[in-house]
């Protein structure tokens, strides 16, 4: 479900747009709230799960997803939609703090990465679903399918989870963090709030305001973390250096990738007047190798260590990106094809290897905090990305424009010549960003040193 909604929600957002008559500044935050309440809920609702059941919280994830797709689908306005991806968010904070947690409870430190690579397998046939499915939903349906279609999923995989999961770690007793949740939701509300005026409105004081109060939060809630007994980020954890580094790998990955995918279909759509549906088909050759390269990757790292394999999977996504960067007015949609090939294999060749480094790292009784915690860093990423890449990518051109063509909208035909070369000048520009970080992403994961993988399963209670 999740992979469905990366990349159907996508493709649907203008057609929301201009059907919920909403403004596009503002129908930004289908993507952003969603994003920004699992960030921000990351970590606590994966201390729900050390507190009363990893596998109850993962369940109770698909039920709230399930009900929080069902009310975006019938939703009657802008204001609706964005809080009802609130309610998604809940979710899908929900299932992927405890995910993590789930296969650490289950499998051995040995057998992780297969594990992981198992559950990457299913990321890219849902995001291949989302494009597919999803497309077709919005070219000749209506938006609202690509809701819709998560009601069956749901409903089956909330019956499964009853039915077959068991609860494997003991109940741990732990306070919430109210007050770090609202300090970081703050932060990065402000940051997020300022960045998005700036790109859609142009350069105001006020809006430079918000962002230097959401910059001037972010040490006020380390100060505060290092300060409460039961922090929503338990720095002390970072003090180990492998799950450090595998924490800040998979950030500055999320920073590097996630406005990826919006750059490319905006290019295909704005600069060379393809259909949405038809722009995504060029991406999902990079899904269905991802989805094959994942399991093995996962092996991979359980024989080698994370270090060799997630490395490798940086670089190869670097050199997709190098592939982008060639991307011109009248460049091939093979080379398309062959970055989305590169992208797809490098990202489900990282995930595999670099979480079962983190949870194989992590201390037994904090597994649903750490993988809380790697979703907080991840999503801190993605939301992050999207942001700074249309402020990057807004230098070229007049600012909204920049915004219209990342949404999507704004166009029925391709631009002119003028206007596309000043987008594919700001795409640039944010793609050379994008391998800048990756670069750094990878020179992380290779100094990070070798986890330690033992052969004893995790012990049932």
């Amino acid at each position: 479900m999740s992979g469905i909604d990366t990349s159907a929600v996508v493709l649907g957002l203008p057609r929301m747009t201009l059907d919920l008559n909403y403004p596009l500044i503002n129908m930004v935050w289908v993507i952003m709230a969603y994003l920004l309440v699992i960030t921000i809920l990351g970590t606590q609702v994966g201390r729900l799960g050390d507190m009363f059941g990893r596998v109850r919280m993962y369940n109770l994830g698909f039920a709230s997803f399930t009900i929080g797709s069902l009310l975006c689908g019938l939703s009657a306005s802008g204001p609706q939609l964005i809080g009802f991806r609130v309610v998604q968010g809940l979710g899908g904070a929900l299932i992927y703090s405890n995910s993590g947690a789930i296969i650490a409870d289950t499998f051995p430190q040995n057998e992780r990465g297969k594990a992981y690579g198992i559950t990457g397998t299913g990321y890219s046939l849902g995001a291949i679903l989302g494009i597919l499915v999803g497309g077709a939903f919005v070219t000749f349906l209506s938006w609202r399918y690509i809701f819709f279609i998560n009601l069956p999923i749901g409903v089956v995989a909330t019956a499964v989870g009853f039915l077959m999961l068991r609860e494997r770690s003991p109940r741990i007793k732990a306070r919430f963090d109210i007050g770090g949740m609202t300090i970081l939701g703050a932060s990065l509300f402000f940051l997020l709030f300022g960045l998005t005026n700036i790109t859609g409105s142009g350069f105001a004081p006020e809006y430079a305001a918000e962002v230097v109060v959401g910059l001037a939060l972010l040490p006020a809630f380390v100060v505060y973390e290092r300060w409460y007994s039961s922090p929503l980020l338990d720095l002390s954890l970072l003090k180990q250096r492998v799950l450090t580094a595998s924490i800040f790998a998979a950030f500055l990955q999320s920073l590097a990738s996630f406005a990826v995918l919006f750059l490319v279909v905006m290019y295909l759509q704005g600069v060379r007047g393809m259909a949405p549906w038809n722009a995504s088909l060029l991406l999902v050759p990079g899904y269905i190798l991802g989805g094959m390269v994942a399991p093995f990757s996962g092996r991979l790292s359980d024989r080698m260590g994370a270090r060799v394999v997630a490395s490798t999977g940086l670089a190869l996504q670097a050199c997709g990106f190098l592939v982008y960067l060639t991307l011109g007015l009248a460049t091939s949609t093979y080379v398309v094809i062959l970055g989305a090939i590169l992208n797809g294999a490098g990202s489900s060749t990282f995930f595999p290897a670099n979480n079962s480094a983190v949870m194989a790292s992590a201390p037994s009784r904090s597994y649903g905090v750490v993988s809380g915690l790697l979703r907080t860093f991840s999503n801190i990423g993605m939301v992050c990305s999207f942001a700074a890449a249309l402020l990057v990518a807004s230098l070229s051109m007049t600012r909204q424009l920049a915004f219209q063509i990342f949404l999507g909208a704004g166009f029925q035909s391709p631009l002119s010549s003028q206007l596309s070369s000043a987008f594919v000048n700001g795409m640039h520009a944010a793609l050379a960003g994008s391998i800048s970080v990756i670069i750094v992403a990878l020179i992380l994961s290779v100094l990070r040193g070798k986890e330690a993988r033992t052969l004893k399963p995790p012990a049932t209670v």
